[in-house]
Formats: structure tokens, C-alpha cells, sequence
């Protein structure tokens, strides 16, 4: 089942994951062509210039109006995007795969890493639950969302620690990760590829239409 999973099955998450994201980008494009406000008001400038603000921490005004949660925020997405790529197992498969490695993280920086996106997934579960303004947009898939996102972490943890036994728990691991790049196009996870887009359309808006700052 392993081997399944290292093979085939992980090659499907690949294929779905990046022809999810070019047939999204292309129905993007199509629909960004259709409208007659996305392309006339698109401006690098203004686009690049709210992407800097963005990206940079308490870069903007309502990221300095709730530091702590700015903060998990920011740890939780550099989590989520660092740790598979530069664990040191996924560094041992990629070299037995394809003949090439790269830097690993330290095995306990990446266990650090992976404890830190389990507890900020639990912490936007109750978040969506106890507030308000938050409760009113959520709808149950999110809350699975949360638990597909958390799953390879929690699982990939627990098997490098080894607290329960380890081949099913690796299998676990490896599925919920290619089910992890199976969604990732389709749902609100999309937004991690998609900032780029909608910020840069934004900072767009403010700045060339609006002559004011979207930060």
C-alpha cells in the first residue's frame, strides 16, 4: 500500500493538483478577458506596490490591528508551505526518486513546524465557531478543509515520533496528503495560489481608480 501510495497514487495528486490550478488559471484569465473592469484597470505599479505591503508582516493597517492573530497567521502559511517541501523525509524520497536532493530542515524545526499548523488549524476551528462575524460565513466545508489541511502534519508527527505504530500510520499520512493536493484547486485553499491575483487586481483598484492605499 505504501509503495501505492509513493507511486501512482502521489503522481495522480500531482496531475490533479497542477492541472486543477492551469484549468482555474485559464477560467480565470477567460473570465478576467470577459469583464470590461478587470484588465483596463489592472496596473503593475499599483498591483506590485500592495503585494509588498501584503507580504511584508503588519504591512497592513488591520494586520496591526490584531497582531496575535497576524502572527499565527503568518506562521501557520509558512508552515504549511515550507515544511513538505524541505522535510527531511520528503527531501529522502525526492532523492531516491529522481536522483537529486536538497537542504532539509532540522528534524525538530520541521516537528516544531508541524505542531504549530496543527494548533493554528485547531485555533480557526473554535474561531470559526465562537465568533460572530466569522460563524456567519463559514459553512461546514471549512471545517473539513481545516481537518484535510491539519491531517498530513498531525499524521506526518505522529509517525516520525513513532507514538503509534508506524506503517499505518505513514499510509494515512501519504493519502491524506494526496487528497490534500486533490482539493486544494476546488476549494477555498485556493486562495494560498490566488493572492497574487486578487491582491494585485486590488492594490489595482485603489491605486489607479481609487488614488488611495488597499493597506
Amino acid at each position: 500500500m505504501y509503495e501505492l501510495i509513493r507511486g501512482p497514487l502521489l503522481w495522480i495528486g500531482f496531475i490533479g493538483f497542477f492541472g486543477g490550478l492551469l484549468y482555474r488559471f485559464v477560467t480565470m484569465a477567460r473570465l478576467a478577458k470577459r469583464e470590461r473592469v478587470v484588465l483596463p484597470t489592472f496596473s503593475a505599479r499599483f498591483g506590485l506596490r500592495s503585494l509588498a505591503h501584503w507580504l511584508v508582516p503588519f504591512g497592513g493597517a488591520n494586520m496591526r490591528r490584531r497582531p496575535a492573530y497576524t502572527l499565527l497567521s503568518w506562521a501557520f502559511h509558512i508552515g504549511v508551505l515550507v515544511t513538505p517541501l524541505f522535510v527531511m523525509g520528503h527531501a529522502v524520497l525526492w532523492q531516491e526518486a529522481w536522483g537529486f536532493r536538497w537542504w532539509s530542515l532540522p528534524a525538530g524545526l520541521a516537528d516544531a513546524m508541524s505542531l504549530v499548523v496543527v494548533g493554528v488549524c485547531l485555533f480557526f476551528i473554535v474561531r470559526r465557531l465562537i465568533r460572530p462575524e466569522v460563524r456567519n460565513v463559514s459553512y461546514p466545508s471549512d471545517f473539513v478543509l481545516a481537518l484535510v489541511v491539519m491531517a498530513p502534519f498531525l499524521t506526518g508527527f505522529i509517525a516520525h515520533r513513532q507514538w503509534l505504530p508506524y506503517e499505518p500510520m505513514i499510509i494515512i499520512h501519504g493519502l491524506s496528503g494526496v487528497l490534500g493536493l486533490l482539493v486544494l484547486p476546488w476549494t477555498r485553499l485556493v486562495h494560498m495560489m490566488w493572492f497574487v491575483f486578487t491582491r494585485a487586481f486590488m492594490g489595482s483598484e485603489f491605486g489607479a481608480v481609487r488614488h488611495s492605499r488597499d493597506w
